[in-house]
């Protein structure tokens, strides 16, 4: 068994991993290089910690929410304070540029921040003499256990969207990271240990299937959030829901971008190009497809052009590299697939990222951008989650919104224009769950939801902000 093997944190302790346990190895995807190997655990380790957080739930709830905040402050203050060497963790395991790491850490103890505010958000509401002599209140109460199934692309922000939301409210926590990309939140917990909340109220289990699918089955966990693509969400979402348990399961994206002509053209070919490659184009926001009404199509197609081949692709950890790598080798080759697909079904492609200048080690892709693209192909309907930038043209906004509507994901999509009667029309009519105007990546603050519709989530509540 290798030496260098994560360990779970189960009930305020860190737990080696069973004798002869498979493991996985954890590399860093710019390098190549060895990281550690990660522990495949299953039903074992899971009712493990599952038993840590229900045995700290009845101390737990009882601590006032006000002490309870408290405990969030300090984990809050630690997080500030080792930003910098987490940012670093989320690049070396994931291949992020350092920029784009520091600003995901960010977005995550922004989270912790609101979750500080649960002594207001929690208050209930009442009501006198709802009937003769009788009142009515209405009072929010923890449930118990919650668990988070978190994704590869954004290994520190994610799982920090649930956990801090639900010991705020009293709940206790297991939390699975991604086998891909565990070292983050192996750092998380070591300073959630340091914040001294205590023993078994957050736990963290390493695994993979098997450990997803006895989070689902357990009946001591009443809820569970994931992160991940639409396939996989829906199947958790059912497996979880089958067994009782309130469910957030957030799924995948294919995010159209509608252009007007009169839209501001460097900066919105500068926000089409930061939505399609930043992050490698590994994240549910990302644009996907540009629509280009009328006239913008030309322009488009030169400064899309332009701005893919300005990209600089390398180690995230080089101050000049503007694209990292994607996540795995298995992922580079399913993306480099989508793109002989597309290739194949007849789109014009504009900039081949596959023929770009890449260092020699490390799972890199250049930004690829396809032109002349029509719905019916697979670049334009499947999500790529890659850096793929397809543009399409439309005769109008009707086409543009038509388009849209007919495609079974819904997660966000944008407009650029500097019509407020087209912006209007656009956030009334689109059928996205997160609509912006004049923005590439609309991402929620903390403190509004965050989450699709249509095949994009399934569940009702979506996560942070009030709902959560």
């Amino acid at each position: 068994m290798p030496a260098d093997i994560l360990r779970n944190f189960i009930g305020g302790e860190w737990v080696a991993a069973a004798a002869g346990a498979a493991t996985r190895e954890v590399r860093n995807p710019a390098t190549e290089q060895l990281l550690g190997h990660v522990p495949l655990g299953g039903e074992r380790e899971v009712a493990a910690a599952v038993a840590a957080a229900r045995a700290a739930f009845p101390a737990w709830r009882q601590v006032p929410p006000v002490e309870r905040a408290r405990y969030l402050f300090a984990f809050k203050r630690l997080l500030d304070e080792h930003a910098e060497q987490l940012a670093e963790v989320v690049t070396r395991e994931h291949g992020k540029t350092l920029a784009e790491a520091r600003g995901s850490v960010q977005r995550g103890i922004e989270c912790v921040e609101v979750a500080c505010g649960a002594p207001s958000l929690m208050m209930g509401y009442a009501l006198e003499d709802v009937a003769r002599g009788i009142d009515c209140e209405a009072v929010r109460q923890p449930l118990g256990v919650f668990a988070c199934i978190a994704p590869f692309n954004f290994p520190a922000m994610v799982p920090l969207w649930f956990f801090p939301f639900a010991v705020a409210c009293g709940n206790t926590f297991v939390c699975k990271p991604s086998e891909q990309v565990p070292l983050s939140q192996q750092l998380i917990f070591e300073l959630a240990a340091q914040a001294g909340f205590p023993a078994g109220v957050l736990n963290l289990v390493h695994g993979g299937r098997e450990t997803v699918e006895a989070i689902c089955a357990h009946p001591e966990i009443r809820g569970v959030s994931f992160v991940g693509s639409s396939p996989v969400a829906e199947l958790v979402y059912r497996a979880a829901a089958m067994h009782g348990k309130r469910v957030q399961a957030l799924g995948g994206a294919k995010n159209f971008m509608v252009v007007m002509p009169d839209a501001d053209r460097p900066k919105t070919v500068a926000a089409l190009a930061g939505s399609a490659f930043g992050c490698a184009g590994e994240r549910c926001l990302a644009g996907s497809v540009v629509l280009a009404v009328g006239g913008s199509h030309e322009w488009l197609r030169t400064g899309l052009r332009e701005a893919a081949q300005a990209v600089v692709v390398g180690d995230g950890t080089a101050p000049d590299v503007t694209m990292g790598p994607l996540v795995s080798k298995a992922h580079l080759e399913r993306v480099r697939d989508y793109v002989e697909r597309g290739v194949a079904e007849g789109a014009e492609l504009l900039v081949d990222g596959r023929a770009a200048q890449l260092p020699a080690r490390g799972w890199f892709l250049g930004p690829c951008l396809f032109d002349r693209v029509t719905r019916e192909m697979v670049v334009a309907r499947e999500e790529i989650f890659g850096p793929v930038l397809c543009l399409a043209s439309v005769p109008d906004l009707d086409a543009a919104l038509a388009w849209i509507a007919t495609h079974p994901l819904a997660n966000a999509s944008s407009i650029f224009t500097d019509s407020g009667s087209a912006a209007r029309r656009f956030k009334y009519e689109v059928e996205a769950s997160m609509a912006a105007v004049n923005i590439g990546v609309p991402a929620p603050m903390s403190f509004f939801g965050f989450g699709g519709a249509k095949g994009s989530f399934f569940g009702d509540l979506k996560a942070h902000g009030r709902e959560a």
